[in-house]
């Protein structure tokens, strides 16, 4: 593809509204209807294998059902609405069929971080309970004591009502002045 074989700027504003699919009303507005065209679509042997390939690959299982769900969009199928309501089904649906089929793969909603310090503090619980088992005890921690300020009794905080706040003149460009 050459690198000028694109659109310019501003060409989508030159355009005659409501060419492309996605703009036009969409052919399917019901969910149940929606869940049903991409399960019979998910039925087929082919795009069943296609789908478990990408899988395979290391795509994860929320792109692949976000890719799904935005190419029916943009071919006029349904909404980006229907898509956000049929998207929990078709995830689950491939899911079970990448668990059936023995795949390893990753679902792509996990969150990487957090699973990291979950292992961490049940590791870390596990092995606590090792050594309290073997009959380790668990030293003990000194509390540390904290110091509350001696505030004077001239140095006590007054009520807002006696406070006072001196009165400044203001000073620069904009300011009034004596004549």
């Amino acid at each position: 593809m050459s690198q000028f074989n694109r659109p310019i700027p501003g060409q989508s504003l030159t355009a005659t509204p409501g060419n492309a699919p996605y703009e036009k009303p969409p052919e399917i507005t019901d969910v149940g209807e929606a869940i049903d065209m991409h399960l019979d679509r998910l039925k087929d042997q082919e795009t069943m294998e296609e789908v478990l390939f990408f899988l395979e690959m290391g795509v994860d299982l929320q792109t692949l059902v976000e890719g799904i769900l935005r190419s029916a969009v943009m071919i006029g199928k349904h909404s980006i609405d229907i898509s956000i309501l049929s998207g929990p089904v078709l995830h689950e649906f491939i899911r079970g069929a990448a668990v059936a089929s023995g795949i390893d793969f990753d679902e792509g909603i996990e969150d990487k971080e957090g699973k990291k310090i979950q292992t961490y503090a049940r590791n870390k619980m596990r092995s606590s309970k090792m050594l309290a088992d073997l009959g380790y005890e668990k030293p003990e921690k000194k509390a540390v004591e904290v110091a509350e300020p001696e505030v004077e009794e001239e140095e006590a905080i007054m009520p807002e009502e006696e406070m006072v706040m001196p009165e400044e003149e203001p000073t620069g460009l904009m300011s009034r002045r004596a004549v």
